[in-house]
């Protein structure tokens, strides 16, 4: 896939966003970081509390019908949509022509979910991979050969 002249590139995962643009050709592209947002998810069991329906004098134990919530989960989800709201506000702002989304395949659907017209107009092309923490090199190669 060509990653055209000023086309803005977002490589995103359920907890960072890069934002490039190519300031080379698309022959030769040249991706230059932009702005990076990240947040801190730590694993599910850091974030939940102890089983629910469990009490200390208690005698049984009572159990929810429901299953329990996988917060680090729910947070990649958030970020997810986060991260279609922030393109929406730079498309209608008018800050990119093109743009190429590369993100691992569930938060590359969940973006879709929340993709704004402008930025569905704006999107040239979608990689679902995880790239989030490769050298902008081999992101770039990435991109040129899929």
């Amino acid at each position: 896939m060509q990653i055209d002249h000023d086309a803005m590139v977002l490589v995103a995962d359920g907890r960072k966003m890069l934002f490039f643009r190519n300031r080379g050709s698309s022959l030769n592209p040249n991706l230059e970081a932009e702005a990076v947002k990240s947040q801190d998810n730590p694993a599910d069991r850091e974030q939940a509390s102890d089983a629910p329906g469990r009490a200390s004098n208690s005698v049984g134990s009572h159990r929810s019908s429901m299953g329990q919530t996988n917060f680090h989960d729910l947070e990649e989800v958030r970020f997810a949509a986060q991260a279609a709201d922030l393109l929406k506000r730079r498309a209608l702002a008018h800050e990119f022509e093109k743009l190429i989304v590369v993100a691992p395949p569930n938060a590359l659907g969940e973006m879709r979910k929340h993709y704004h017209k402008e930025v569905q107009n704006r999107l040239v092309g979608e990689i679902a991979k995880d790239l989030s923490n490769h050298p902008v090199p081999e992101i770039e190669r990435i991109i040129a050969t899929s």
